[in-house]
């Protein structure tokens, strides 16, 4: 959080439309790869000058445009002069800690999404922030430069001219995208499931203390997907209702259907998130039953021992004849005999996990 607030104080005092990067550090370059299609034909290019882009501004059919890097500032500088975009908007795009948004600029639509990733190395998901520019005859997909992305199947659909993307204009290219976007949040809350229910079976049946670190952890996860996926059922709704004439009533019954799984994602979320918070009491209820399971068995142990303290303790064991008295090897017997005992309870505990 601090960090955050770190990068945040870097634009204090800069007038509106500053280009500052605010984000994780990079110093690798740009990645641009440019697909242009249209029905009959595609091209694919993958290049780091971005004079390329600028043959295609008015160019027939659909190009799209996709960056992996968001640090370059001269970079995204050139190219909101060639394609006329809002210093606003470009600055929205260097700035990697938006909330998911949609803006209305009549030329282009300005969206921002959160991708998100399920990390198998911790369990956790990663986020990266998805900016999409969509105007009539294009689309800019612009993303941090993390790794991979989701849109490979929609890459391979316009290489193959399967389904209707190639027939079909800019605003329904932008429609793949966050149609595979929200897809993907499927997956990701399906491996958030099953750790879910793996924790419960772990709360019920051995409690511990890295149960508990679990639970906290999941809360932070599910906090953080709520974040990214609560302010997505307007940026939907936005461009479904929207009186843009970028959008066509042919796409908005697609961009309808995403709406929908929004609203089953959020539902999902909001269902994890009320069993992780429930988790909590789930646990404190299992080690306290737990704790009253070993004060039983302790409270049986001195009871017995508790008659027999009394009567030694009345008599002191002055008894005139002990034959353990008179043994050489009596005192050595007694701190084994002690010893022994003390060693078998704290094996006992151990194994019944108590310690």
């Amino acid at each position: 959080m601090s960090k955050q607030r770190h990068q945040r104080s870097k634009k204090a005092g800069l007038p509106p439309g500053t280009l500052v990067h605010i984000g994780e550090k990079r110093a690798e370059k740009t990645k641009i790869t440019i697909i242009d299609f249209d029905g009959a034909d595609f091209h694919e290019r993958e290049t780091d000058a971005v004079d390329e882009c600028f043959l295609f501004k008015d160019k027939p059919g659909v190009t799209w445009i996709n960056m992996e890097g968001v640090h370059h500032v001269e970079l995204l500088e050139r190219l909101g002069e060639c394609y006329g975009f809002h210093s606003l908007v470009l600055e929205d795009v260097m700035n990697t800690e938006q909330r998911p948004k949609m803006e209305d600029y009549s030329d282009y639509l300005y969206v921002v999404l959160k991708m998100l990733r399920y990390n198998d190395s911790d369990g956790g998901t990663l986020s990266e922030q998805i900016s999409l520019i969509v105007g009539p005859n294009f689309v800019f997909s612009f993303q941090e430069g993390i790794e991979g992305d989701v849109f490979g199947v929609i890459r391979e659909r316009i290489r193959s001219n399967k389904g209707r993307i190639r027939k079909m204009g800019a605003d329904y290219l932008a429609y793949s995208l966050i149609d595979a976007i929200v897809d993907n949040y499927f997956a990701v809350l399906e491996k958030l499931g099953e750790k879910v229910e793996l924790l419960e079976e772990m709360i019920v049946s051995n409690p511990e203390t890295e149960t508990l670190r679990e639970i906290h952890f999941l809360k932070s996860e599910m906090i953080f997907l709520r974040k990214a996926v609560w302010p997505l059922r307007e940026v939907i709704n936005a461009l479904e209702r929207g009186e843009s004439a970028l959008v066509r009533e042919s796409t908005r019954v697609y961009l309808r259907d995403v709406y929908d799984h929004t609203i089953q994602i959020i539902d999902t979320v909001e269902t994890f998130r009320d069993t992780v918070s429930g988790m909590l009491d789930i646990y404190l209820s299992s080690v306290s039953n737990r704790l009253n399971a070993v004060m039983k068995v302790l409270t049986i142990i001195a009871t017995i021992f508790m008659p027999l303290t009394f009567i030694a303790g009345i008599y002191g064991m002055n008894f005139k004849y002990m034959p353990e008295l008179q043994w050489r090897i009596g005192y050595p017997l007694f701190w084994l005999v002690i010893l022994v005992i003390a060693g078998t309870m704290l094996i006992f505990f151990r194994k019944k996990d108590w310690l």
